[in-house]
């Protein structure tokens, strides 16, 4: 099968980059034929053989259409920026007349040419201001004036570039199969005229909200800017989701976004993101062994050091929350003297941010001596695993008893999968896909929460054998559902399906651990009550059922 691969070049996913997962599974579905396209790349961003359109920059040399051209050019884009200017809180209309003038521009590009030379005209300046200027049109849209409007009208030839790419024949999209965009931006226009023009089925998938990060973006452009953009990623959102053959998010959290943005449901299926666990489920691998052994997790390596450690890894910013984890630690360390906390960040997202947390760490945590002649030692340990001769991620969590997720924000919670590879229990706070993936192998305590989140850290702290059996279940639902192997096999099935005119239906199989490993069921043939649940239990968010969630 001949697969269109459409990127954005590096960024974003649910591993911090899109191109690794492209890559894996380019690698892991060799029988099949990949064209990538990369929309938006830089140089030496892309692996070699991908074809590049950049969208910062000048724009292609071409000349501006002639006469009859710039009327039929003119006419689309009038279409176009009226929708954009009226957007806000519109209805299905303008997302048609969007879509219209959208296909309009198209058209030009492949009959005229010069599209990006028309789109940076003064005709294409006067017909923006007049868009903007209408009654009903969005006032922050007509708040700008004339240098802003310029900006607004060359974001907009940045955003289109796509429509004249040299991609649409017989030797290029034109011989797909089927296109697979990895978002809803830019990189998905090729996917969405190629559906449009030759029938080619769009397959959608997202592991990563793009959209809001399109929104954040906009609101830091000047009024006229922001708003177009965000108008114009928004209708481009809602009208390739109405003509994707199949969208699959890659957790709820996206996948009520997408709905939000008018995806219909019975064209929604998730397909969680797969990791290449390597070493990390050698880690899982040699817990699981030592628990085999029968000494219920007694044996060193699951958690019976002389000073339990608590785990933290990912980047070091505000929304992950470290300072509500260092206020916890205060009240674990009341339960757990012992108790020893490190922070493993694979080099700081925000340099300031991670020079507050070391010096909260330091003034909640005095360096401690086991006498008058040893040195004294922090409790917390800061460390930066892209350091030269810092330890491997799978070490630390194989030193590690317990690991944790604090973020007040979050998407989809990779450290959480690590650790499950890893066979650890987990504590983590109940934002983004946090239920969906640890479903019941771990406790989950709301955000923001310090005493919820101590709590459950001293609960499982001091609960070696309970720290075994989550450790054990989330291991196997990581297997299960988080592999690269399950990713690529139902990639596999779904390019299948709609090669044949099919729209894969939504599994329907039983999720592993579903409900809580820790679940009290009564016996055979009786009818007692489950007892009551412990503290940490009565902070914790139901269980979640199911790979699909409404």
């Amino acid at each position: 099968m001949r697969v269109a691969l459409l990127t954005e070049g590096d960024r974003g996913g649910a591993e911090g980059r899109t191109s690794a997962w492209c890559d894996r599974l380019v690698r892991r579905l060799a029988d099949h034929d990949f064209a990538v396209y990369a929309v938006g790349a830089a140089a030496g961003e892309c692996p070699e053989g991908t074809r590049r359109l950049p969208l910062d920059g000048p724009p292609p040399v071409g000349r501006a259409p002639r006469r009859a051209a710039r009327r039929r050019f003119l006419d689309a884009y009038e279409e176009l920026t009226d929708a954009l200017a009226r957007a806000r809180g519109s209805d299905g209309h303008q997302e048609d007349r969007f879509s219209s003038g959208l296909y309009g521009l198209a058209r030009c590009a492949e009959r005229d040419g010069g599209l990006p030379a028309a789109l940076r005209s003064e005709a294409a300046a006067r017909a923006l201001e007049a868009a903007c200027r209408a009654p009903g049109a969005d006032p922050l849209a007509a708040s700008g004036g004339p240098a802003g409007l310029l900006a607004a009208r060359d974001a907009l030839e940045r955003a289109l570039r796509p429509l004249s790419a040299p991609w649409y024949g017989p030797d290029a999209l034109g011989a797909a199969d089927l296109c697979h965009a990895t978002s809803v931006g830019p990189a998905a226009l090729p996917g969405l005229l190629a559906a449009h023009r030759l029938g080619t089925p769009l397959l959608v998938t997202e592991y990563a909200v793009r959209l809001r990060a399109h929104y954040l973006a906009s609101r830091e452009l000047p009024p006229p800017e922001g708003a177009l953009t965000s108008a114009f990623h928004r209708l481009l959102a809602a009208g390739t989701y109405r003509a994707a053959a199949l969208i699959t998010p890659g957790d709820a959290h996206i996948r009520r976004w997408q709905e939000r943005c008018g995806a219909p449901r019975e064209r929604l299926r998730t397909v969680h993101p797969g990791m290449d666990a390597g070493r990390l489920a050698q880690v899982g691998e040699a817990a699981e062994a030592v628990r085999g052994s029968g000494d219920g997790g007694a044996r060193e390596g699951l958690g019976t050091r002389p000073a339990p450690t608590l785990l933290w890894t990912g980047r070091v910013e505000p929304g992950k929350d470290l300072v509500a984890l260092l206020h916890a630690f205060t009240s674990i360390r009341a339960h757990v003297p012992r108790a020893r906390l490190r922070i493993a960040h694979g080099g700081p997202a925000d340099p300031d941010h991670l020079a507050r947390c070391r010096a909260l760490a330091a003034q909640l945590f005095p360096d401690e001596a086991a006498d008058t002649s040893t040195p004294g030692e922090n409790p917390v340990v800061f460390t930066d695993l892209s350091a030269p001769g810092a330890p491997a991620l799978a070490d630390v969590h194989a030193a590690a008893d317990l690991v944790v997720l604090s973020s007040a924000v979050e998407g989809f919670p990779v450290t959480l999968v690590e650790a499950m590879f890893c066979g650890r229990a987990t504590v983590s706070t109940d934002t983004g896909a946090v239920r969906e993936v640890v479903g019941g192998t771990g406790l989950v305590v709301p955000p923001r929460n310090p005493r919820a989140l101590a709590e459950a850290c001293a609960a499982l702290l001091r609960d070696p054998e309970r720290r075994s059996r989550l450790g054990a279940a989330a291991r196997a639902r990581a297997v299960e559902l988080f592999s690269a192997e399950q990713n690529a096999t139902a990639f596999r099935a779904i390019y299948r399906d709609l090669a044949a005119g099919r729209v894969p239906a939504t599994a329907a199989a039983p999720v592993p651990f579903a409900t809580t490993a820790e679940a009290v069921l009564p016996a055979a043939g009786t009818t007692g009550r489950a007892p009551r649940p412990p503290a940490w239990a009565r902070h914790r968010v139901p269980a979640t059922v199911g790979g699909d969630l409404a």
